[in-house]
Order: structure tokens, then sequence, then C-alpha cells
């Protein structure tokens, strides 16, 4: 574990990303366990106000990033400085991407429908950050045999495939099947090679004079929705808190 941490980590002068995608996780973790004891009452935390104006952690967050950003910038990719302003680097975009909704609907829907998109987005971004720390890097490391050089060619044409059935895939509207395969191994072939969902580039492109194909899309997503919506949302309710019920529509006055 050692070795292969400073061959392909240290080496590559990969830690500083994997302390940034440390410390992000970790600042998300933390920040929502936070909020959620606000939100039930429980704890000595509390929001943070200055008079009549509440201070969302979008805030500090957004200050943390900028100091982190230009500090690794300005550090390269080795050294304590670079490892140090990697973490704060990280906090920084944790604390921002968990109220990335704030951000998106210039309003506070931290607790509504539309903050799940906070969830979703930070899931992305640890999954991205994570396929390319795991990932062996071509580049930077020193004395690679034959054997290795080959290893590390297959990987690139691996990658490279991957990102092809990937985009593929998004072009069908299966954006999780494409981000999922771009981590996976060709999970996103398969999302490739079934039906478009209704509304997406490719059934708005090849679908356009094939009925029969647009039905068929409009029915496998219907049952895709029916199947999965519940457990999906369970999940986002697990990691990101159950949203606040909405409020009743008034039915508008008969005349």
């Amino acid at each position: 574990m050692g070795h292969w941490l400073q061959r392909n980590i240290v080496e590559p002068g990969k830690l500083p990303m994997l302390l940034a995608l440390a410390s992000f996780v970790v600042t998300f973790v933390v920040t929502r366990v936070i909020v959620r004891m606000i939100r039930a009452g429980k704890g000595p935390f509390g929001n943070v106000k200055a008079g009549d104006l509440h201070i969302h952690h979008v805030v500090p967050g957004i200050v943390l990033t900028v100091i982190g950003g230009f500090g690794a910038v300005a550090s390269g990719r080795y050294g304590f400085g670079a490892s140090a302003f990697a973490v704060v680097f990280g906090i920084g975009a944790g604390l921002v991407l968990d109220e990335f909704a704030l951000i998106l609907h210039l309003d506070d829907v931290y607790w509504t429908e539309d903050g799940r998109k906070s969830v979703e987005v930070v899931v992305l971004t640890a999954a991205l950050v994570g396929l390319v720390l795991s990932g062996f890097s071509p580049f930077g490391v020193n004395d690679v045999n034959d054997q290795e050089l080959q290893d590390r060619t297959s990987a690139i044409v691996t990658i490279a495939l991957n990102f092809c059935f990937a985009l593929l895939a998004l072009s069908k509207g299966k954006a999780r099947t494409a981000i999922f395969g771009i981590i996976v191994p060709f999970v996103a072939l398969i999302g490739m090679i079934r039906l478009a969902k209704p509304g997406s580039p490719w059934a708005k492109r090849f679908y356009r004079r094939r009925p029969r194909a647009r039905a068929r899309s409009r029915l496998r997503a219907y049952r895709h929705d029916r199947r999965w919506a519940g457990p999906s949302r369970r999940v986002q309710e697990w990691i990101g808190g159950k949203p606040d019920p909405e409020p009743a529509r008034a039915l508008p006055e008969r005349r």
C-alpha cells in the first residue's frame, strides 16, 4: 500500500488532490450533520447571524475556496504549502457546493425539493475527482518499465473508449449511467445500447420519424420512474435530509 501510494499518488503530485477530496467529503458530511441538528433543535449549534442577517455557510466557503485555490496555484504540486492549501480549498468547496442549490436559484431552498440538487452535485464532484485520483497517471512517474508502460497505455485506451461510451449515453439522457460509466469500465455501454429517454438529444434527432421507438421510450421511462423514484428519494433523504413539505396551493375562486 505504501509503495502504491508513493508511486501513484505522491510521485505524480496527486497528494494535494487526495487531501482536497478528503477534506471536501468530510466537510460536506460534517456540515450536513450540523445543519440537521440545528433543524431538529439539538446540540449546541445554531445559525450564524449578523443582526437580522442570516450568514449562510456558502459565504465562508467562498472565502476559503479563493484562498485555497490561489494558494494551491502558487505552491505547485509538492511540499507542505501545496497540501495545506489543498485542504483549505477542499473545505471551502465542500461548504460552497453544499449550498449549490441556493446559488443556482438565488433563494434559500436548502430544505426544499430544489435543494436536492446540492447533494447530487456534491456526489458527482466527489465521484469525478475520485476517478482522476484513482486512475493511473501516464506522466510524471519515473523509471517506468516496459510492462508498466504497456499497462498504462492500455489504461489510457480503456479510459478513452469509456469516455466515448459515456458521451453517447449522455446524449441519450442517461446522465447517471454516463457518470458511473466513466468511473466503472463499460457501465456506460449499457446506457449507450438502450433506448434513449424522451426529450434527450438522441431521441429528438433519431426518434423523430420512429413513432414506435418514441412510444417504447416513453413507456420505459415511465416504468423506470415508478420503480426507482422511491428508493432514489430515500437515499437522497438519508444523505441530505428530508425536505420540508410544500405548502398547499389555494384553489382559484369560482365566480
